[in-house]
């Protein structure tokens, strides 16, 4: 995995897409704070740059820099991440000067800290990451390499060799702008 990793790394910081695995399905990266990264990525998946895309960062502790917290999202953060959840959140100041607005929604940014080693050293090595499923957008969301391939193509530079560690079906977004954590909906 040492140079596909590296490979992945090589390809982000050029402003390439790459797909990797997470906790639940496979991931579609483009670094998050590179707005033609992020346009290369919605062309690939077909999606509307007004749909904001969430971000994958390495540990609950870098949460902090993309978002607001109160004691009740930290709490939650605490006792759920690494997993198969995008915490919506207020953006920081930070977020809001550092990413653009397809990753930044106008009340929420999604933060996505999966249980997965090979997604949380990506984004360790790279910075915050692009965190949407590895298909177009309306279709399946691919699951296996092959699916990445069919609907991704060589829009991606790098597809990583390693598998998704979970169920299989998209993370499931939890609001936590409000007084209690909300789940809406798997992603």
């Amino acid at each position: 995995m040492g140079d596909a990793l590296a490979d992945a790394v090589r390809c982000l910081r050029r402003g390439g897409l790459v797909v990797y695995p997470t906790d639940t399905l496979l991931g579609l990266g483009a670094l998050a704070d590179r707005p033609s990264a992020v346009d290369r990525l919605l062309r690939a998946k077909d999606r509307s740059p007004t749909q904001p895309v969430s971000i994958c960062v390495s540990s609950t502790e870098e949460v902090e820099r993309y978002a607001l917290l109160s004691p009740t999202s930290r709490a939650f953060l605490r006792r759920s991440l690494p997993g198969p959840f995008t915490a919506l959140l207020p953006p920081s100041p930070g977020a809001r000067h550092r990413l653009p607005p397809s990753v930044v929604g106008t009340r929420t940014i999604g933060i996505r800290v999966p249980d997965h080693p090979v997604a949380r050293e990506l984004a360790r090595r790279v910075g915050p990451i692009t965190a949407t499923s590895a298909n177009r957008h309306g279709e399946p969301a691919a699951r296996t390499l092959t699916e990445a391939r069919r609907s991704l193509g060589r829009s991606v530079g790098v597809y990583l060799p390693a598998r998704p560690s979970g169920s299989g079906t998209g993370s499931t977004l939890v609001d936590l702008t409000g007084r209690e954590p909300r789940a809406l909906a798997r992603g």
